[in-house]
């Protein structure tokens, strides 16, 4: 008997089961997919955490190349020799999968009376010289931002890696290039003693950022908010590490 495909009966029916074998399809790529998303998250967790710390594959003066992901594990186990885990009032603990932690759902669970958020604190050694990374994430214009930030003991900026989800092409996506991320290597995150952060400053006078005593950086043009948002995240995220910084400098 021949089916009649003018009825709507037949279109609806059809349309059904496009949808639950697409559906299908889609869901079983998706779970297939999974553990090879996991492994290069992982990757890259890795890589923007040795760019901090100034381990990558730049060759030109303008590049921002990762060490590529055939290389990354193994430099991340010869340059981070400590991953700890801190929470507020207990000792560090050592936690070999640290940097895996998703801070933003740490911040998230902090919002919640009696959670003791965790912060990962990477230690690496590069060129006979301790270096301490730690993870930042915050609001830009439009999305998320985020990044990784290396300091020495004094919490000196010994290099920064950022990144953003949603800023506008040629102006707070620029956060992610070389020119900004530079500017940050050898400014301060203390004055004396106190914690001051450091400001993205618009008209700071210093363009090619000589003074590196002023806790400031030059903004990006037309980036305000972004800029802002990148000085808001740093003073939020890097003053939760102070107190470590503190028991290292008594």
């Amino acid at each position: 008997m021949a089916i009649n495909t003018d009825k709507n009966t037949y279109t609806i029916i059809f349309a059904v089961i496009m949808v639950v074998v697409v559906g299908s399809l889609l869901a079983g790529f998706s779970s297939g997919l999974k553990p090879m998303i996991k492994e290069n998250e992982k990757f890259e967790k890795q890589q923007n955490i040795l760019y901090a710390m100034g381990v990558n594959e730049n060759e030109g003066p303008g590049d921002v190349t990762f060490v590529s992901t055939d290389k990354v594990q193994s430099q991340f186990d010869t340059y981070i020799k400590k991953q700890l885990v801190l929470q507020q009032g207990q000792e560090p603990v050592e936690d070999s999968l640290a940097y895996l932690i998703d801070i933003k759902k740490e911040e998230t669970k902090a919002k919640k009376d009696g959670y003791n958020r965790k912060l990962p604190l990477f230690i690496g050694e590069k060129d006979g010289k301790e270096v301490y990374v730690m993870p930042v994430r915050g609001k830009g214009l439009w999305d998320a931002i985020w990044g990784f930030v290396a300091v020495d003991k004094s919490m000196t900026v010994q290099g920064v890696y950022f990144d953003h989800k949603g800023e506008t092409p040629g102006l707070g996506a620029e956060i992610k290039q070389r020119y900004f991320m530079d500017d940050f290597t050898g400014e301060k995150f203390l004055d004396g003693d106190a914690f001051k952060g450091i400001e993205v400053a618009k008209g700071n006078n210093d363009p090619v950022n000589n003074d590196k005593t002023d806790n400031e950086v030059d903004a990006l043009a037309g980036a305000t908010i972004t800029g802002d948002g990148v000085a808001a995240m740093l003073k939020k995220d890097i003053r939760l590490y102070v107190p470590y910084f503190k028991t290292l400098n008594n």
